[in-house]
């Protein structure tokens, strides 16, 4: 027992000697750490104080540099309004200076503006008696000579006239065959480089078409029982057939070359078939007309493909190969506009203008021809209503209006269709025309020289190529010969249409006859 109470006692005075041991430590631990602490705070007292007044020395500096900089600048900005004044008061000095010379010649130019006014004066008064002692001198010289100042001014204008009238007369004749010389050279060295260079065959389409048989035989199995067989062909396909004493050979007969092909083609495959019926006819001409109508684009394809050009509708396409079937004086359409696009072409190309145009101007010039016995109206106006249809430009619109002369041409490219087309038109044997149209025109051009005054008698050969004029030498001068020649050339023009050319020569003959007896 007592054992334990001392190990208690001595774990209890253990307990206390160990607390007051530890509190005794920690106490000197707070107050060396309070130590410390003061000591840095004084040390950062100090630091602040030195930087402090390091901060206070740097910016002293900075304000007396700043001090220092804006005193240079306020220097500098004062000498140099010093010397701008002093650049003012100089130009104010010049300006005094001009405005003292302005005042001195202002003066100057009033005096001499008064001697000027002066002078003026004493002029008029000189010109006054200048025109006195020049009425006077007129009025004596009128009393010398007994002509009046009307009639001599009269007289001195009819010779003046006169004298004009041969000269302006002579210069007219000189200027022309100048112009003709270098004009008609540079024309045909054009035309003939142009036709040269395109040289088609002339072909001349028939009404007729002729369709050859293996054997007479067939003759009476086309014509068929009473008639029927013929009469079928001719009904469905609106083409006369003529079968006579000619052996071995059927004639289809049409003013329509679309309709004597298509009836041609029918014939012949009833021909090679055997079996010719009515019914059998109507089959064949059903085929036959489908087939034509392909042949009609691959025709327009054509066209477009040899001469080069591109982006045409379809249907215009077909418009196009239907002038394969269509004729003028027997010359073949599609032909022919593709004769006046090869040359529109070469022509355009000559003078610098846009061929690919020239050619579709021309191309399309007849287009009209295609459908003219579809609609009414002139073939020139149907064209005109194909183009503005499909879009076509203004120059080819204009090129199919005035390729006739019915509208005028706004364009060198309307000008060279027209041109082209009367080439291809006026070639020897490029049209069939009739012999009573061929002696109207001859004896219209003899009646437009016979109405010229002063003209005794006029004669139209070459085949209509070229008109002799004979004038009376009485009245007709030689010089006058030349008027003569240009009016009548502009009466041609304005009242006649034809092809090609006309060649208009005066003739004037002085006869001296004297009879020995």
């Amino acid at each position: 027992m007592d054992n334990g109470l001392f190990s208690i006692l001595l774990l209890v005075v253990g307990l206390f000697v160990g607390f007051g041991v530890s509190f005794l430590l920690s106490y000197f631990r707070i107050n060396n750490a309070s130590k410390k602490v003061e000591a840095m705070i004084n040390q950062a007292r100090k630091d602040a104080e030195k930087v402090k007044r390091e901060t206070i020395l740097e910016q002293k500096e900075e304000a007396h540099k700043l001090k220092l900089e804006t005193d240079r600048e306020i220097k500098e900005k004062k000498e140099e309004l010093k010397e701008s004044e002093n650049r003012l008061l100089q130009r104010e000095a010049s300006i005094d200076k001009r405005d003292e010379l302005y005042q001195k010649r202002e003066a100057t130019l009033d005096e001499r503006e008064a001697k000027l006014v002066m002078r003026q004066n004493e002029i008029q008064d000189e010109k006054s008696k200048v025109e006195e002692i020049k009425k006077e001198q007129l009025e004596l010289l009128e009393k010398i000579s007994g002509f009046s100042k009307e009639k001599a001014r009269e007289l001195v204008m009819s010779q003046v006239k006169e004298s004009m009238t041969k000269e302006i007369s002579q210069y007219i004749r000189d200027v022309e065959n100048e112009a003709k010389l270098t004009a008609d050279r540079t024309a045909k060295e054009m035309v003939v480089s142009s036709m040269q260079r395109y040289a088609a065959d002339i072909a001349s389409d028939q009404t007729v078409t002729v369709v050859d048989l293996p054997n007479d035989e067939m003759k009476g199995r086309i014509i068929g029982r009473e008639g029927r067989n013929i009469r079928t062909i001719e009904a469905i396909t609106g083409v006369d057939l003529i079968i006579d004493d000619t052996p071995e050979a059927v004639v289809l007969s049409s003013f329509d070359p679309l309709r004597r092909e298509i009836a041609r083609v029918t014939l012949e495959t009833l021909i090679k078939d055997g079996r010719i019926h009515p019914t059998r006819i109507e089959e064949l001409y059903d085929k036959v007309s489908k087939e034509m109508k392909e042949k009609i684009i691959e025709y327009g394809q054509d066209a477009t493909f040899e001469l080069g050009l591109t982006k045409f509708e379809p249907e215009l396409i077909e418009t196009i190969g239907k002038l394969h079937f269509r004729t003028s004086y027997g010359q073949n359409a599609l032909q022919h506009s593709i004769e006046v696009a090869e040359l529109s072409g070469l022509l355009a190309g000559e003078m610098g203008e846009n061929v690919p145009l020239a050619k579709r101007a021309g191309l399309l010039h007849d287009i009209g021809k295609a459908i003219d016995h579809e609609i009414e109206g002139s073939h020139v106006e149907i064209g005109i209503d194909i183009a503005k249809k499909f879009h076509e430009e203004d120059v080819v619109i204009n090129s199919i209006a005035s390729h006739h002369g019915d509208h005028e041409a706004k364009s060198v490219i309307a000008t060279i269709v027209a041109i082209a087309d009367a080439l291809s038109a006026s070639r020897p044997g490029a049209r069939n025309d009739s012999l009573e149209n061929y002696i109207k025109r001859l004896s219209q051009l003899e009646e437009v020289g016979n109405d010229i005054p002063g003209v005794e008698k006029t004669f139209a050969v070459q085949a209509g190529r070229e008109l002799r004029v004979i004038v009376k030498p009485e009245e007709i001068d030689d010089l006058g010969a030349h008027k003569v020649a240009r009016d009548v050339k502009e009466k041609i023009e304005e009242t006649m249409k034809y092809p090609g050319t006309i060649k208009i020569t005066v003739v004037r003959e002085t006869r001296a006859q004297e009879e020995a007896r």
